[in-house]
């Protein structure tokens, strides 16, 4: 049953995070990115409060790819989603569901947003993330983890923004879901990743699912996927998805890619274990540009493009068979999307299905929040990336890490000093995801206070 409330504070805090080594994809290079922390206090009808908080990192050059805007400027467009958003939430004042919250805000979102030049899916950054810490906030406030909530629909769940589905495929949707108590991961090797550490990769941790981001021209990647083929040869059962983060630009660079993909011998061996190819075009081409035999011959999801709430019926019809969830895009869109696919699969209309993919979900917060959102789902496996690019907790402070440490023994070790999420098998578990609040056993009220006490403990030390 959904439960109504009322926003009365909304915080943020940020710190930066060291990548340990580059993070490329698409025409993007990332080094580093701020994380943000959003903190909220919410009140019921009967008076009671509590506290919520999620994380993100606000990583450059995704949500907004104009070549004319630096990194720094596209981060600066996502801090003023969130300004935007959190004003927005403040003056709804009014009690109202979770999702209600979201609904009534979201159309003003965007339009705010354009009008300061910041498209959609990075104005959306904004009410995601307060989202996922309105929800934490309502979960605490009940006594529930979040796969319980969200079961029972406390968020309050409805169609009011996805008119093609009735309630009655988002109830169906939430009531049948049945977490599992881990997930496979999916690794992401990057434009500037080496090589020759796969099998090593493979070897350390037993992840047999990997990620390959593309550039966008058919010859190059091809010839790179050769070479991962290679690398990847003594790995026996192993699987892979291909990413272009937008970087094909016409369906005939598309199409002879898949060509190469089916008729060149050194890839049959990677081609035979694709599971989907993964935004291949630009976001404004995607609209109105039909995969016509493609869509039949490949698989393909959409990611960021998905800046609307109707964007995956639209691509169903242009021939795409999935879309990716990311906690950052949004926990409702990514839900209706579940419900959807859901729906459509069991009326025989398509195969359509949801997938798991990652924006650097760093420990902490964001990692578990995202992949607690993916289990719900049900998705075998997932692509987390964060452990890879980010030295585990990296520069959290100490008392932070072990923190999370403590609650979450299952997903996280300390080795050298430092909190790593820990994979074996190539899966990790999550069990300790199953405590009251949006998948975290830590106060989300500490975890500001130790950021900022570690921010002012570093400077008075420096001077």
């Amino acid at each position: 049953m959904a439960s109504s409330l009322i926003v009365r504070r909304i915080e943020f805090l940020e710190r930066p995070v060291r990548f340990r080594m580059p993070f490329r994809f698409g025409a993007a290079k990332v080094e580093g990115a701020p994380q943000v922390f959003v903190h909220v206090e919410i009140e019921l009808p009967d008076g009671a409060r509590a506290e919520g908080a999620a994380a993100e990192l606000m990583v450059p050059k995704w949500f907004n790819k104009d070549p004319a805007l630096t990194p720094e400027q596209t981060v600066a467009q996502l801090r003023v989603a969130l300004n935007v958003a959190r004003d927005l939430y403040l003056a709804h004042g009014q009690f109202d569901t979770a999702f209600g919250l979201h609904a009534a805000c979201h159309d003003a979102q965007i339009a705010i947003c354009a009008k300061k030049d910041i498209p959609p899916l990075a104005a959306c950054f904004g009410t995601a993330e307060l989202d996922k810490a309105v929800l934490d906030a309502l979960l605490r406030a009940l006594g529930l983890d979040v796969f319980t909530g969200l079961s029972r629909n406390v968020v309050g769940l409805d169609a009011r923004l996805t008119p093609d589905i009735d309630v009655a495929a988002i109830t169906d949707f939430l009531s049948s879901r049945n977490p599992a108590s881990g997930i496979a991961i999916r690794h992401t090797v990057g434009m500037a990743d080496p090589l020759d550490v796969l099998a090593g990769i493979h070897r350390a941790t037993g992840i047999c699912h990997f990620k390959l981001k593309l550039g966008g021209d058919p010859a190059v990647d091809c010839e790179r996927l050769s070479a991962i083929s290679e690398a990847l040869s003594g790995i026996g059962d192993y699987r892979v998805t291909l990413d272009a983060n937008e970087q094909y630009a016409s369906l005939n660079d598309l199409a002879e890619l898949v060509r190469r993909l089916q008729g060149d011998a050194a890839l049959k061996p990677l081609a035979s274990r694709l599971d989907y190819i993964e935004q291949p075009m630009p976001r404004d081409l995607t609209w109105g540009t039909s995969l016509g035999e493609l869509g039949r011959d490949v698989a393909f999801i959409i990611d960021e493009a998905e800046s609307r709430y109707d964007a995956f019926p639209e691509a169903i019809t242009l021939g795409y068979r999935g879309i990716s969830s990311k906690a950052c895009k949004g926990l409702y869109k990514s839900l209706l999307n579940g419900a959807r696919a859901l729906r459509w699969t069991a009326d025989g209309k398509t195969d359509a299905f949801v997938a798991a993919e990652d924006l650097t979900c760093q420990a902490g917060l964001a990692l578990q929040q995202d992949t607690a959102l993916v289990l719900f789902h049900g998705i075998a496996h997932a692509e987390r990336n964060g452990h890879h690019y980010v030295d585990g907790f990296a520069d959290a402070p100490p008392a932070e890490a072990r923190a999370f440490l403590a609650a979450h023994p299952d997903l996280y070790e300390e080795r050298d000093g430092i909190v790593r999420l820990v994979i074996r098998d190539g899966s990790i578990s999550t069990g300790s995801l199953r405590q009251a609040g949006f998948a975290s056993g830590v106060d989300p009220a500490l975890v500001g206070v130790l950021t900022e006490r570690h921010a002012r403990a570093k400077e008075e030390a420096r001077t």
